[in-house]
């Protein structure tokens, strides 16, 4: 982004928004996750830039102040997203040979389970089995729902009276402890 020399001076102005926002948001905490105060004000800084040059008159501080929080909540929540992927990716469980062929049964009953409840199950409550069949494979919401055709919250409701509806099934009640113990 290439600003005009009145756009780096009204920048160098309003520098104490940055912090504004920063004391406002974060009090005094001087780290989130996995970005220091100093990241975040860098992050900030980036949003100041943007509000300024975009702004089109007005209040500009009440402009700046939402565009460096929104700036800042941006960069928060694609590290939070980063860092569960990288965490799926190459998850660090020791297991012993014995719990882990436990854990394989227990996944073969829970598909068995399911597989059962889905013959005598309503339709409505179908796909949320489908649905839970494939979060077990791992798909997210969002994916499923791509796949079926519905919203990610339609796809969360359907998991939702699924998961009722197996509770409510006796024979379906498969707890840990039987395995593990």
């Amino acid at each position: 982004m290439k600003l005009t020399k009145e756009q780096q001076k009204k920048v160098e102005e309003n520098m104490g928004l940055v912090y504004k926002v920063l004391g406002d948001k974060l009090g005094g905490q001087q780290a989130v996750g996995c970005h220091t105060r100093e990241d975040l004000f860098q992050i900030g800084c980036i949003g100041l830039c943007k509000a300024v040059a975009t702004d089109k008159g007005g209040t500009f501080s009440t402009y700046a102040y939402k565009l460096i929080w929104h700036e800042i909540c941006d960069a928060l929540n694609y590290a939070n997203r980063r860092r569960v992927e990288i965490v799926q990716e190459e998850p660090y469980v020791e297991v012993s040979v014995q719990a882990e062929e436990k854990l394989t049964e227990l996944r073969l009953d829970m598909f068995s389970v399911i597989g059962s409840a889905r013959r005598t199950a309503p339709p409505s409550t179908i796909k949320g089995l489908d649905a839970m069949l494939l979060m077990a494979r791992g798909y997210t919401c969002r994916e499923i729902g791509e796949r079926l055709g519905a919203s990610d919250n339609l796809v969360t409701a359907w998991v939702s009276k699924a998961r009722k509806y197996l509770k409510g099934r006796p024979q379906s009640a498969i707890t840990m402890e039987e395995y593990v113990a």
